[in-house]
């Protein structure tokens, strides 16, 4: 996983001499590919480089070694320039010039999703790196969470982001907005599962689907049992029998094992219930073979997750988002054995173009 975000990225001196950001595609011979899928797109993406900070974050937390803290220095430049003057940000570049597209459907400035994962990795990552940039860009940031509709996918990070925020400048106006944002997803529900958005018809889409965790960890904030019984009660309807059918669709994604796996992770912790623990285990065991291709998503031998399971085939291609939600769901593994890697040159991708060459079990 590591070792595939670290030959995914690229630096991009033209926005800092530590600036870094991550190919949104690879083929089967990690060769990086132009994401084109609406129309021309661009080469690195907000959506990937603020999830990677998220979890490059949590990864210093738990090993508080200094090449993972370079990382976050490294996404954090890249992620503050893509924030426009009027506090939206853009999503992709077009070359490793850093070329914003400015105009792409995928990429316009204040996109609802990556305006929202720009917001909430900085908003997790002001507690481990000093920087008036954070929060600078966050209060300009801020209005189109407060002042634009959402649809109830997109609002569940903006109720983690206020969560994340709930100890700072910002404690105030989150606090406030916080309760309205959960009756909005308590008002988008077919029976008692929580919808991705007003118009979704049949079981919702598990990539992207936050509804129960958010709710299960505002529940403990707002100090509302109200709010943790509805996503129980969501959870138990939606995921055992996909949890215990190995996620058995025609395609699956990472990113739909990692959706799981943090709703099961956030209930657990807001219930103290071990079972949420126990479907949590059996989640991540689909990244090791418990699929229907009977095959490890998760290389470790190379130390790439693939792009998924469909029709009982493995996806040979392994990008950035796969990458990044892998080592997110099975985070425990990966800052058990970073400590131990063994490393031949630990320093970030620069503008001489000098390589990290990583050879560990990550």
């Amino acid at each position: 996983m590591l070792r595939q975000l670290a030959r995914l990225s690229r630096a991009v001196p033209a926005i800092s001499p530590r600036a870094v950001a991550i190919a949104v595609y690879a083929d089967a011979k990690g060769e990086p590919i132009v994401a084109a899928q609406s129309g021309i797109e661009g080469v690195a993406c907000i959506d990937d480089a603020a999830r990677a900070l998220e979890m490059y974050g949590d990864l210093w937390r738990a090993t508080k070694l200094p090449w993972v803290s370079d990382w976050c220095r490294g996404l954090l430049d890249f992620v503050l320039a893509m924030q426009e003057p009027d506090g939206k940000w853009v999503n992709f570049i077009l070359d490793w010039d850093g070329t914003k597209n400015t105009s792409g459907r995928t990429s316009l400035p204040g996109g609802e999703f990556w305006q929202a994962r720009a917001m909430l990795a900085l908003a997790r990552t002001a507690d481990i790196i000093d920087d008036d940039r954070i929060d600078q860009a966050i209060t300009k940031g801020l209005p189109m969470l407060l002042e634009h509709p959402a649809t109830p996918d997109v609002r569940s990070l903006h109720i983690l982001t206020a969560l994340a925020l709930s100890n700072g400048v910002h404690e105030r106006v989150m606090r406030e907005r916080l309760p309205a944002w959960c009756d909005e997803l308590l008002a988008c529900r077919d029976d008692v599962i929580f919808k991705n958005w007003d118009m979704e018809v049949g079981p919702p889409h598990l990539w992207g689907h936050a509804q129960e965790g958010a709710l299960a960890s505002a529940s403990t904030y707002l100090d509302r049992p109200d709010l943790l019984e509805d996503a129980r009660l969501s959870a138990e309807t939606l995921y055992p029998d996909i949890i215990r059918g190995g996620f058995n669709e025609a395609s699956t994604l990472p990113y739909d094992v990692w959706t799981t796996v943090d709703a099961m992770d956030r209930l657990s912790l807001a219930t103290g219930q071990s079972l949420y623990d126990e479907r949590a285990s059996l989640a991540r065991a689909w990244f090791y073979g418990r699929n229907t291709a009977n095959t490890p998503v998760y290389d470790r031998k190379i130390g790439r997750v693939h792009d998924g399971i469909d029709e009982a085939r493995l996806n040979e291609n392994s990008g950035a988002e796969s990458n990044i939600v892998g080592a997110q769901a099975l985070l425990s593994n990966v800052a058990d054995t970073v400590g131990d890697f063994a490393l031949e040159e630990v320093v970030m991708p620069t503008t001489k173009g000098i390589s990290r060459r990583l050879r560990s079990v990550s």
